[in-house]
C-alpha cells in the first residue's frame, strides 16, 4: 500500500544530449538574456572563453574565479564584474564550485542562470546554495537559486579524469541514499533515487577501464541528473550536513570528503533504515551498502582516508561537535560519542562499522 506523500516538482528545464552545447546561445535568448556573463574556474576559463565566443552578441564577459565552498568574498568579486559588463545573466560552465557561484550571484541579485554542468556534482538540479564564511559553511534554500534551465552535454564529460569521475559520481551517489531515508522521501524520489545510484554504479567502473567509453560517460550523466533531482526535492541528513561541516571548517576538495564519509554516515543510519540499505545495496549490487560503497570506492583507487584529503587528526573532535549543534533532522538520533567513531573511521580509512543506537 502506497501511503500518503507531498511531491513537488520543481521548475527547471533540462536540454539532455551529445552536443547540446550548441543550445546555449539559443536557451540564453529562451529565458529572455541579452547580456550573459559566463562563470568557471581558472582551470576552465579557456572553456568559458570559447564559449564566450559562441554566444555571439550576447556574451558580456568571463569571470573565471569560481572555487569552491562558495567564499562569500569570492561572490563578491563575482558581483562587481556582472556590475561592470552591466549582466543581466549568468552562465555557469564547470562542475560544483561553478554552480555555486551562479547560485549565490541569483540569490543576490536575481538573475537568470544557464547552469552546464562539466562534473557529476548534480546541485545544478537544487534550489540550495553552500556559502563559506570565516571558515564555516552554511547552506540556503530558496527557490531563487535554482537554475532556470540546465545543458547536460555529454561530450563535456568524456574528458574528465577518471579520479574526478569517481569521486564526483560517488558524490551524486550519496544525494540519492539520503533521499531513500529522507523524512520528506516520496515514491517517486525513492524511484529516481535507486535509478540513480544503479546508473552510477555500473557506469563508474567502465569509465575507470575505458574513459572514453561514450555509453558510460551517458549513464553517469543521466543518473548524476537523477540524483540532483533527488537532492533538490528532499530533505538531506547526517551525511550532507557532516560534509559541510567538514569541507567548509577544514576546506577539504568537497567530491572526495563525500566520497569518503559515504559509507561511514551510512553505516550510521543502516539500523533506522533497514529498506534503505536493502535498496542501495540492490542497486549497487552488494551484499551489504555501506561496505559496498566503501568497496567501489576503494577498487575504483578513490582515496578513503580524512587525512590523505588534508584533515588534521586534531580535528575529529571539534569535527564532532559541529555536527551536532543546531539541530536538524536524521532517521536516528545523534549520538556525539558515536559521530566522533565515525569520523575518527573515516579520517583512518577503516572499513565502516554497523552499531546500534544507544
Amino acid at each position: 500500500m502506497i501511503g500518503s506523500f507531498t511531491f513537488e516538482n520543481l521548475p527547471c528545464r533540462v536540454v539532455f544530449g551529445s552536443g547540446t552545447l550548441a543550445a546555449a546561445r539559443a536557451e540564453i535568448e529562451r529565458l529572455g538574456g541579452q547580456r550573459a556573463l559566463v562563470l568557471t574556474t581558472p582551470q576552465q576559463e579557456a572553456q568559458g572563453k570559447a564559449l564566450g565566443a559562441a554566444l555571439g552578441p550576447l556574451y558580456a564577459g568571463i569571470f573565471a574565479g569560481a572555487t569552491m565552498h562558495t567564499p562569500v568574498e569570492v561572490t563578491a568579486r563575482a558581483l562587481a564584474a556582472m556590475k561592470a559588463c552591466d549582466a543581466d545573466c549568468v552562465v555557469a560552465l564547470g562542475g560544483g564550485s561553478t554552480t555555486g557561484l551562479g547560485k549565490a550571484l541569483a540569490l543576490r541579485t536575481g538573475v537568470n542562470q544557464l547552469c552546464i554542468p562539466t562534473t557529476y556534482a548534480g546541485s545544478e538540479m537544487t534550489p540550495i546554495v553552500g556559502q563559506t564564511e570565516n571558515g564555516l559553511k552554511t547552506t540556503v534554500r530558496d527557490a531563487a537559486v535554482l537554475p532556470e534551465t540546465v545543458i547536460y552535454d555529454i561530450d563535456l564529460t568524456t574528458t574528465l579524469p577518471v579520479g574526478l569521475t569517481v569521486t564526483s559520481g560517488i558524490n551524486a551517489i550519496a544525494h540519492a541514499v539520503e533521499a531513500l531515508y529522507a523524512r520528506d522521501a516520496n515514491p517517486v524520489t525513492s524511484l529516481m533515487a535507486e535509478e540513480g545510484i544503479r546508473a552510477l554504479a555500473r557506469a563508474l567502473p567502465a569509465i575507470a577501464a575505458k574513459p572514453d567509453d561514450r555509453a558510460a560517460r551517458s549513464d553517469a550523466l543521466y543518473g548524476a541528473w537523477l540524483c540532483g533531482v533527488c537532492l533538490g526535492t528532499v530533505g538531506m541528513a547526517l551525511h550532507h550536513k557532516l560534509c559541510h561541516t567538514l569541507g567548509g571548517t577544514f576546506d577539504l576538495p568537497h567530491a572526495e570528503t563525500h566520497t569518503i564519509v559515504l559509507p561511514h554516515a551510512l553505516a550510521y543510519n543502516a539500523p533506522a533504515v533497514p529498506d534503505a540499505m536493502a535498496r542501495i545495496a540492490r542497486a549497487i549490487g552488494a551484499s551489504d551498502a555501506s561496505k559496498g560503497l566503501f568497496d567501489l570506492a576503494k577498487r575504483l583507487g578513490a582515496k578513503v582516508a580524512l587525512r590523505d584529503i588534508g584533515m588534521p587528526e586534531g580535528g575529529i573532535d571539534r569535527a564532532a561537535d559541529l555536527a551536532v549543534t543546531n539541530a536538524y533532522w536524521n532517521p536516528r538520533t545523534l549520538e556525539r560519542g558515536a559521530i566522533r567513531g565515525l569520523i575518527a573511521r573515516a579520517w583512518a580509512g577503516e572499513p565502516p562499522v554497523i552499531s546500534k543506537a544507544a
